[in-house]
């Protein structure tokens, strides 16, 4: 059985999806410290031809707080989420799956979450549901009660819980994960490296590693889900 483990990101891009499809149970990694400028509440779409960073608004957001505990700040998000709703149509209405797109991020978007930890966790587990992918997802890390673990020997003990004989990580965990430390525990340690992906953006010169809502907007299930297969594993 493969496993996969990581913090939840609000509609994280291609590669995120391509970890969680190529594994068979997939952990939500939210009791680990908030990151403050990082990609939990932050992405990237297409606006005008240009990147441009969204942010979800945070209730006294703090890397002393955990992803599950960190609250959504309630008055802003109400209002930023109507004006982030219309900046979509704005930069994505000519796009060629925006009605299906559009409706799928405004149900998660209008759902009523507390925290950024469900919030981001949803963005992940409704896109996976939309595209097909079968992966199982474990809502929370904190079901298996291991907090006094830190850093590879935590993630170890969860994939030996769920009898995982494959540990899957993005490229970056080789600075984190030993493929040594794994295989004495009886765990494949593998990584995954993302193909160069490229699609049309209507006229637009190509900006690669946009939120998953660009690659969505763009592209049917189906080629979509080739774009899952598009990587190698180190």
């Amino acid at each position: 059985m493969r496993l996969g483990i990581m913090q939840p990101y609000i509609f994280p891009y291609i590669g995120y999806f391509q970890l969680v499809h190529s594994v068979d149970r997939f952990v939500m990694y939210d009791d680990v410290s908030y990151i403050k400028q990082g990609w939990i509440n932050r992405n990237k779409i297409l606006l005008n031809g240009q990147e441009h960073i969204f942010t979800v608004p945070l209730k006294n957001a703090s890397s002393f707080v955990t992803i599950a505990n960190t609250e959504l700040n309630k008055p802003l998000y109400d209002i930023w989420c109507s004006k982030f709703l219309k900046t979509l149509t704005q930069a994505y209405l000519k796009a060629p799956y925006y009605t299906a797109v559009n409706n799928l991020v405004s149900s998660i978007l209008n759902c009523k979450h507390d925290t950024i930890g469900q919030l981001a966790s949803a963005s992940i587990v409704d896109v996976s549901k939309y595209l097909g992918i079968t992966t199982q997802f474990i809502a929370t890390a904190t079901c298996y009660d291991n907090n006094e673990l830190k850093a590879q020997d935590r993630v170890i003990d969860i994939c030996k819980r769920e009898q995982a004989t494959a540990y899957i990580n993005p490229i970056g965990g080789k600075e984190l994960y030993s493929k040594e430390d794994f295989a004495a525990n009886g765990i494949t340690l593998n990584f995954v490296k993302t193909h160069k992906i490229t699609y049309s953006q209507l006229n637009n010169e190509f900006v690669p590693w946009l939120s998953m809502i660009d690659v969505l907007m763009f592209n049917d299930t189906a080629t979509i889900m080739g774009f899952l297969n598009a990587f190698d594993l180190e």
